[in-house]
């Protein structure tokens, strides 16, 4: 029996939207959301990677000779800024490939470009598995960056297109529930191959092509979006494919809403230049933002680097590793659980919580590394326990919060005439404060010591502070509704909304 997706369309009246979570919809959900499985394998597998004998001995000798000095600074060993790029240069290269996606979304497709994704991000990985040097390495994370940057941009469009506006969040966070079991898996595979010499760490590269023809095959199998097909005028597919993923003949309404909101974007020439505008303001700023603000959280710090986390807190390799996959499945059963309840409690509140737990953990992580572990000392086992269950609470409130929310939000607040390019400023400020992250953490670790922590810690006071007071609640709101319904009737964000100012102001 279809569902009936009430929405509030402003001083017209009510409309109804009429339509059920189809089989369909699962499946094509299922299948883009497995760009998330090649960005998550990608985090997990880089930092295992990087703590790898066989790996460092052969691309990095200074780092493994310094490794194994038993004097050796524990907060310095692994301070390389060559080490560092090796992760970090996939992040710049995919902050630029999210501008060209941008424009191959909106030209050719959300489909399109996730085929583009998987075959860039394949051929990277082929570089990197049969890596001989450093240059190698490098351009082989370019490459994969450009399949993450063109698969970051998008699968949350294409998720949050053929959604029912009822269950959209939950689909979306299918993209995130991915980077996760990404993360996990690529964990249990570094803790398989790092005892197998001297090759281990090639195959544990080599295995990221497996998400990456997953999306490929699949993406010659799933739909276009609705929306992308009206929008690149062709009409009659685009209806054809709403009925089809609603389950039902009777969508006139959303076909008639889909159809004004790409009336409205082909009047708009240059997306990027109206961003400018006082009316694209809000969701501008806030699509940024909440991509800092899931960096400064400290999260990719510990999830790129978890082994080597471990290993400075004097886990031997194996505990590191092992410690690392026990992350690794918090951070997928916690993301299921935003699955559950980002419908119905809100967004807001899951960022909330988040903040409060994960604050409370980093201080308490700072607190006990800054009273117990000095420079060349290992911390005892009972302290050393209490750190990866700290880290633990830290993973699963992120992984409920800030993880999923920092993409959910940015793919739903936008219009349709700036949607791709304001996501693709969403995309390119998360790879850039991920870029920023991965190449200075173990500097900052470095210097900082224990105090990096509670450098997090002093971002996450920020971060509730920006939620409580500028951040609206999206949930349930359809998604070509969001200017009237939320951006208008906010305290703050409706004085961005008056259009004679806008015309004003327009750039």
């Amino acid at each position: 029996m279809p569902t009936m997706v009430m929405s509030n369309a402003g001083p017209g009246g009510a409309k109804k939207f009429e339509g059920r979570i189809t089989i369909y919809v699962v499946i094509c959900g299922i299948i883009a959301a497995t760009g998330g499985l090649m960005f998550g394998y990608d985090i997990g597998i880089s930092g295992g990677v990087t703590s790898m004998d066989d790996f460092l001995e052969e691309f990095f000798p200074a780092v493994f000779e310094r490794k194994h000095k038993a004097k050796e600074d524990n907060y310095c060993k692994f301070d390389n800024q060559n080490l560092q790029l090796f992760t970090s240069s996939l992040y710049l290269a995919a902050l630029v490939a999210s501008f060209v996606a941008s424009k191959i979304c909106t030209k050719h497709g959300r489909k399109l470009t996730m085929q583009a994704a998987s075959i860039f991000f394949l051929v990277g990985v082929i570089l990197n598995a049969a890596a001989v040097n450093i240059a190698m390495l490098i351009i082989g994370r370019i490459l994969l960056g450009v399949g993450v940057g063109f698969a970051n941009q998008a699968v949350p469009l294409f998720l949050s297109e053929i959604a029912p506006v009822h269950v959209r969040g939950a689909l979306n966070i299918l993209f995130q529930l991915d980077v996760t079991i990404g993360i996990f898996v690529a964990n249990i595979v570094n803790y398989l191959v790092s005892n197998i010499h001297p090759w281990g760490w090639r195959l544990a590269l080599g295995l990221a092509g497996v998400p990456a023809m997953m999306l490929c095959l699949g993406s010659m199998v799933i739909a276009e979006t609705p929306t992308s097909l009206i929008e690149r005028e062709m009409l009659m597919e685009g209806l054809a494919m709403l009925k089809k993923i609603r389950g039902t003949d009777n969508v006139d309404a959303e076909y008639e809403e889909i159809l004004h909101a790409c009336e409205m974007a082909r009047q708009v020439k240059q997306p990027f230049k109206n961003l400018m505008k006082r009316s694209s303001r809000p969701q501008l700023v806030i699509a940024i933002v909440m991509q800092v603000f899931q960096q400064f959280t400290g999260i990719n710090a510990i999830m790129f680097y978890a082994p080597v986390l471990f290993q400075t807190i004097g886990f031997k390799n194996d505990a590191s590793l092992l410690s690392a996959v026990i992350t690794g499945i918090v951070n997928v059963l916690s993301t299921v659980v935003s699955v559950v309840l980002v419908d119905k409690v809100g967004r807001r509140f899951l960022l909330l919580e988040a903040c409060g737990q994960m604050l409370i953990t980093q201080v308490a992580i700072g607190g006990i590394l800054l009273v117990n572990l000095k420079a060349t000392n290992e911390l005892g086992h009972g302290v050393a326990v209490w750190v990866v269950v700290l880290v633990c609470l830290f993973v699963s409130s992120f992984a409920w919060s800030w993880g999923p929310l920092g993409w959910l939000i940015p793919s739903e607040t936008f219009p349709l005439a700036t949607r791709t390019a304001g996501y693709a400023f969403a995309v390119s400020s998360n790879m850039l404060f991920t870029f920023v992250i991965a190449q200075a953490f173990l500097s900052m670790m470095c210097h900082l010591r224990a105090g990096i922590f509670f450098f997090f810690g002093a971002w996450i006071v920020v971060m509730g502070l920006f939620v409580i007071f500028l951040l609206p609640e999206t949930k349930n709101v359809p998604i070509d509704e969001m200017t009237e319904k939320v951006w208008k009737q906010h305290w703050f964000w409706k004085r961005f909304m008056d259009e004679e100012e806008d015309k004003k102001h327009s750039v």
